[in-house]
């Protein structure tokens, strides 16, 4: 039922199954692998990522120093932290725990690092509209 649950909950959901977890793309191969293969344009089970490599990050210079091209950028984390399930599964008290851990780890970052952090839950209305419509934010529902 996790798998199929916010699909269900939300059927205006693009793809509508959604892994509670990692163990669920090998449970549910015959489901899931399908689905991936179809989202992501041919990739298959069997296919593998590249592996991550950005070259030597200390050469990597400002990519924009006048300011002309990067207004903004974004650093998302999507859905998992290691020793948790999924969202599906969380509890409110494993969310709680994984938000002060995550907070305060982009709350110790500096300079040009340093960012905004906006919780979920005590945020204003029109903050809140203004992160959907920045697709900063998933629209309520």
């Amino acid at each position: 039922m996790d798998v199929c649950q916010s699909g269900f909950a939300n059927l205006d959901s693009g793809v509508g199954v959604y892994a509670p977890d990692a163990e669920s793309y090998t449970m549910f191969a015959p489901l899931f692998n399908p689905i991936i293969e179809d989202y992501h344009g041919g990739f298959k089970s069997t296919d593998k990522h590249p592996a991550s490599s950005f070259g030597d990050l200390s050469t990597l210079g400002n990519l924009d120093p006048e300011g002309a091209f990067v207004i903004s950028t974004r650093v998302r984390c999507g859905r998992s932290l290691q020793g948790y399930p999924f969202n599906p599964c969380l509890t409110e008290a494993q969310y709680k725990e994984m938000e002060e851990k995550i907070s305060s780890t982009l709350s110790s970052l500096t300079d040009e690092l340093k960012g905004t952090y906006y919780p979920l839950t005590g945020m204003s209305k029109d903050v809140q509209q203004k992160l959907i419509d920045d697709h900063f934010l998933f629209k309520e529902g």
